[in-house]
């Protein structure tokens, strides 16, 4: 059998190879004519699976090692007979550290008092989730907004988007990409309180990038980790955020080792091989030490070459 994977999917080199014929290739690369004998591939978001990639292939499995499943086409998919797994949840405490770790440089940065702020969670899933409840810990108020979760759970817990707006002094989204595409647009924006921070770390096209510029002015302070059309930014864009990275929040070893683990297994699980459904890989693969995370430092490697964004991503040091 045979594997393609992501060459960016860390901690994998070697894993397969005792049961499949491996292929390392960047995301991108991962062609129709690279899919077409492939029984399973292992990908990142950087690669688009659907039927102008997988029509004709052998593949039976795609498994990516990612919280969002927006890269692929699920209808399709299911209705070809190809199997999709995802890692939900592997690096949502990555992105709450990366959150907590921003707003508090934002604030550093700008003189801003955070004591007594409220923060409005748009999108309560695994990574808002632990937002809100941080934030709480914290000794902040929150304000949480996620319909599919309110028409289950009723509203106990969660308020309306124009009620979250209206009130919250730090508005975050968690949302996936799916069904939410330009979900911040005009209404969003003007919904806002003056001197409000946004911060986005879900997708860069859940952003009408328009309304943002119009409203940006009012705002007193912005965090952008997605960009969209990425890895190509829109300079405005770039120019308009306070703290600027590449799309790393989830970034950290933590995260990662989750993500593959989670791809793995799934690939045993799949092909019924018993070494890959026990595999696991220590958390603490190689000493490290524990550092505190410098966000300002890829903040300055994004902006001195916005081109760079991908290697950025792919030659992460992760937190």
């Amino acid at each position: 059998m045979k594997a393609i994977i992501d060459k960016a999917i860390p901690y994998i080199q070697g894993v397969l190879e005792p049961f499949f014929d491996v292929e390392y290739l960047p995301g991108k690369d991962i062609d129709r004519a690279k899919a077409a004998d492939a029984d399973v591939l292992l990908i990142r978001t950087r690669t688009h699976c659907n039927e102008a990639l997988l029509d004709g292939s052998k593949v039976k499995l795609v498994a990516t090692a990612t919280i969002g499943c927006d890269h692929i086409d699920m209808p399709w998919c299911e209705k070809a007979g190809i199997k999709v797994v995802n890692a939900p949840g592997c690096n949502s405490s990555a992105v709450m550290e990366y959150f907590f770790t921003a707003i508090y440089k934002l604030a550093e940065m700008k003189g801003i008092d955070l004591l007594g702020q409220t923060i409005g969670v748009v999108g309560v899933g695994h990574v808002g989730s632990k937002v809100a409840n941080m934030a709480e810990e914290l000794g902040f108020r929150v304000l949480r907004n996620d319909p599919p979760r309110m028409a289950r759970e009723g509203h106990k817990g969660f308020v309306d988007l124009d009620t979250l707006l209206k009130h919250s002094d730090i508005v975050t989204i968690h949302i996936p990409l799916e069904n939410n595409l330009d979900f911040a647009g005009d209404h969003f924006f003007d919904s806002m309180k003056d001197d409000a921070i946004f911060v986005n770390a879900s997708r860069g096209e859940v952003i009408v990038e328009e309304a943002f510029l119009r409203n940006r002015p009012r705002f007193a302070g912005v965090i952008m980790d997605v960009w969209r059309h990425e890895p190509d930014i829109t300079p405005a864009m770039l120019e308009a955020a306070d703290i600027a990275t590449p799309h790393i929040a989830g970034y950290s070893m933590q995260g990662k080792i989750n993500g593959t683990t989670a791809v793995v297994r799934a690939t045993g699980e799949f092909f019924d091989i018993p070494e890959l459904k026990a595999f696991s890989l220590p958390s603490a693969e190689k000493p490290f030490s524990l550092t505190r995370y410098d966000i300002m430092a890829d903040d300055a490697a994004l902006r001195s070459n916005p081109g760079n964004f991908e290697a950025l991503r792919s030659n992460y040091n992760y937190r």
